[in-house]
């Protein structure tokens, strides 16, 4: 009984999580939680027990991603233009934040990133950037004192700024690259 209870409960979150991930995408991170739980054919309570809180959930939504990134942003650290990789991974990040609805709202605490108590999706990039960036700065491709949180919170601003324009990501993309200056200097 506890194993099909088991993979009663794994099925669940798994029909959760995909109906979450159309629901966010369609509807940003306010996505109604009881829909998703009627589109998942489960109740309410069921999601809450998978996901304690909306925030958990959007997490849930993100993280794939995010991690994809976070690899990302781990490789790039040992390219030989050290600049070049980190702007392809600033420009992969923005891209992905301004065509994700709710995904900006999300790394965002209260209008503001707050390291401190930032979720896991701003930790996995800020762990992640940090060797290419620290690179980049030693190599002169950065000013020096901007921080991965930094360079997370101007994404989510750009992605934030653009969602309601008819193409988030060519625009959030235009922006970044005026912003770029501004992050390294030598460009």
């Amino acid at each position: 009984m506890g194993t099909a209870r088991r993979a009663d409960a794994r099925r669940n979150y798994a029909r959760i999580l995909a109906v979450a991930e159309e629901e966010v995408a369609t509807h940003g991170a306010d996505a109604s939680l009881e829909q998703i739980a009627r589109t998942a054919g489960v109740g309410s309570a069921t999601v809450r027990r998978h996901f304690p809180t909306r925030r958990a959930l959007l997490e849930a939504v993100f993280r794939e991603r995010i991690e994809s990134l976070a690899t990302r942003a781990r490789e790039l650290a040992e390219a030989d233009d050290v600049r070049a990789a980190l702007l392809d991974w600033l420009g992969a990040l923005t891209v992905y934040s301004a065509t994700v609805q709710g995904l900006a709202t999300a790394l965002l605490r209260n209008g503001e990133l707050d390291p401190e108590h930032a979720n896991p999706c701003v930790n996995t990039l800020a762990d992640a950037g940090e060797p290419l960036l620290r690179r980049a700065e030693r190599a002169g491709a950065v000013a020096p004192g901007v921080t991965p949180v930094d360079l997370v919170t101007l994404v989510a601003g750009i992605a934030l700024a653009t969602q309601h324009h008819p193409d988030p990501a060519t625009e959030a993309t235009r922006l970044l690259h005026l912003t770029v200056a501004g992050i390294s200097p030598r460009g």
